[in-house]
């Protein structure tokens, strides 16, 4: 007799996006034409100084253009992004409220830095009480330590790692990992439901964040994906890496349709 799996044994089916950084220093419009010619399942939006990228009008007319859901919005969390939006509060608010309007079930935040003072006291909290009020997902992204000299700085407060934080959702960048010198499949593992979404790249435990193609650094990457499938991850996977080096035509659309191919296979599409 043969056997046939049902519907409820059939492993899910894990949606994989485009960050919108990973088509640097391009445009918010481009990472929707190329998602959409390489045949990614939607786009994770970075939002920075760019116009589009802060508009949810544009943002939805380039989603129903290329025919690509928007996964998650990415707030103005990150350095080079600080003159974006105001205060911190204001960053995380106006994105929550940006992916509601784009219905987008994720925001991603990186931790605060040290300096942002009250606004690093209260995060967790803070956080939390914004993705109820919205009713989306606030997924706090690991970081890295820096190192000055050598030394580890603290830049980040309560800490880079989300492992052991009080976040009820958190997304894992392998990148990031990699410079941490962390156990990416562990932290996954450890991290549990909590575990809302993921960047997928890679890196070579070296001081820069590399954002490699999946399969060209250290991190255990056919692992992590083996374990999101077998174990129902609900979220999304995400290609971010950084093609900002392409040189020649057609270089960047390789790296990318690369790293579509390696999360299909190891994700069992």
């Amino acid at each position: 007799m043969e056997f046939t799996m049902t519907d409820a044994q059939q492993p899910p089916h894990i949606p994989i996006a485009l960050s919108s950084a990973s088509v640097y220093p391009l445009t918010v419009h481009d990472a929707f034409a190329v998602a959409a010619d390489l045949g990614y399942d939607g786009v994770e939006v970075m939002v920075t100084n760019n116009a589009i990228s802060q508009d949810a009008h544009a943002l939805h007319t380039l989603s129903e253009r290329y025919n690509q859901p928007i996964v998650a919005i990415h707030a103005p969390t990150l350095l080079l992004t600080q003159q974006v939006w105001g205060n911190a509060w204001n960053k995380i608010e106006k994105s929550a409220q940006l992916a509601v309007d784009l219905g987008a079930p994720v925001v991603v935040a990186h931790p605060p830095f040290r300096w942002q003072n009250g606004y690093a006291e209260t995060f967790a909290q803070g956080v939390r009480d914004i993705s109820t009020a919205h009713g989306i997902k606030i997924a706090v992204e690991n970081m890295y330590p820096w190192r000055v000299r050598g030394r580890e700085a603290k830049a980040y407060l309560p800490h880079w790692d989300p492992v052991r934080q009080d976040y009820d959702d958190v997304t894992w960048d392998f990148s990031h990992a990699a410079i941490a010198a962390e156990d990416s499949l562990a932290a996954i593992k450890a991290l549990g439901q909590r575990l809302r979404h993921v960047h997928l790249t890679d890196g070579n435990d070296s001081a820069g964040d590399e954002h490699l193609v999946p399969g060209h650094g250290t991190q255990a990457c056919v692992e992590s994906m083996a374990f999101l499938l077998e174990s129902g991850f609900d979220g999304v996977v995400v290609a971010e890496i950084a093609t900002r080096k392409a040189k020649r035509a057609g270089e960047r659309e390789e790296m990318l349709a690369e790293t579509l191919a390696f999360a299909r296979k190891h994700l069992g599409h």
